[in-house]
């Protein structure tokens, strides 16, 4: 693992950005995904066509406010019954989308690139933001083990991050993020509560959205 102080060269990211340490383990790596934000979200789109993004239910029954849809060999569900991974949309009934290329490059470069090595991800949930919409604080622990970080990559409108602590009581420090910022936590980070705080604005190089793809190693 680098020293949370670890710096990089500047021609890693976009243009006058750099990586910044959230604590031990986490890490925002500013721009690292701009270089190749057209041809991610050109997959993305064709994902989409296939599994259309949607506003799953929670086991309570209420719908979640952001939209979702999956690619890989294994998607996150949430429904009725509970929070899972599923090998098959339930939607339509077919395996998801393969996870393409682009995709899976970027998340084992920016993994890398934070310290993690030889990530390997499985699955990657896609969350379609609109004005308005937001994610509450949660853990990301429905995976067989946490030895594997999360690489989460934004796109879109720019939003704010919620990062919090150990427990959801804990006040979460806000980290605005823009198109092609990507976030990286494991180790000693890995289920640190997060969040999405509502989302404002309009107008982006994606449209009138924000699209945050989550890496995961499921299995």
């Amino acid at each position: 693992m680098m020293p949370p102080d670890t710096m990089f060269p500047a021609d890693l990211f976009e243009e006058g950005r750099r990586a910044m340490p959230l604590q031990p383990g986490a890490m925002l790596l500013g721009g690292f995904a701009s270089p190749r934000a057209d041809a991610l979200l050109a997959d993305l789109h064709r994902i989409a066509d296939v599994s259309p993004f949607r506003k799953m239910v929670t086991p309570g029954g209420w719908p979640m406010s952001v939209a979702m849809t999956n690619c890989g060999s294994l998607g996150w569900v949430t429904d009725r019954t509970g929070y899972r991974y599923d090998p098959r949309d339930p939607q339509t009934g077919d395996p998801w989308p393969e996870m393409p290329e682009t995709f899976r490059s970027l998340a084992e470069q920016a993994a890398d690139v934070a310290g993690y090595a030889r990530f390997e991800p499985d699955s990657c949930l896609m969350n379609r933001y609109e004005p308005g919409s937001r994610l509450s604080l949660h853990q990301d622990r429905n995976e067989r083990d946490f030895d594997a970080p999360i690489v989460s990559v934004s796109l879109g409108l720019p939003a704010t991050f919620l990062w919090g602590g150990a427990t959801r009581s804990e006040k979460p420090m806000r980290v605005r993020l823009y198109h092609g910022d990507v976030v990286v936590w494991g180790g000693p980070a890995r289920l640190t509560f997060h969040g999405v705080d509502t989302l404002r604005g309009s107008g982006s190089p994606a449209g009138e959205f924000r699209y945050n793809l989550t890496f995961r190693a499921a299995r």
